[in-house]
């Protein structure tokens, strides 16, 4: 037996839900979104977004951020350093899933034709 585990190990539970992932991945092409422009981008509902990002920063990925713009209150969001790096390792380990990494971690020859072909 080999050494070498499959990337299906290194994929992040938090992250790979198809919600929570469309949100780390909008915040990873900003520093900053307030909570509409997520909810808009991802196309989810208020009530969706808030649960996931609870999840998210739970786990230390998000950041929230509360304020006012005059006398509205607006809701932040931000990819934490954190979770910057855990989307990163996520999609390294898609990338090696869906690139076929083989049983002990050589590379796939994809060279070789059915004979039918």
């Amino acid at each position: 037996m080999t050494d070498i585990q499959h990337a299906r190990f290194r994929i992040d539970e938090v992250i790979h839900a198809p919600v929570r992932f469309s949100i780390v991945a909008a915040l990873a092409q900003a520093d900053e979104a307030e909570f509409a422009a997520v909810r808009d981008a991802v196309q989810v509902s208020d009530s969706v977004l808030s649960k996931q990002v609870t999840i998210l920063e739970a786990a230390g990925y998000v950041v929230v951020r509360k304020g006012y713009v005059g006398k509205r209150p607006r809701t932040w969001l931000r990819l934490s350093k954190t979770g910057a790096v855990a989307l990163q390792e996520h999609l390294a380990a898609l990338r090696a899933i869906a690139d076929g990494m083989p049983l002990g971690g050589g590379s796939v020859d994809t060279t070789a034709d059915d004979a039918s072909s």
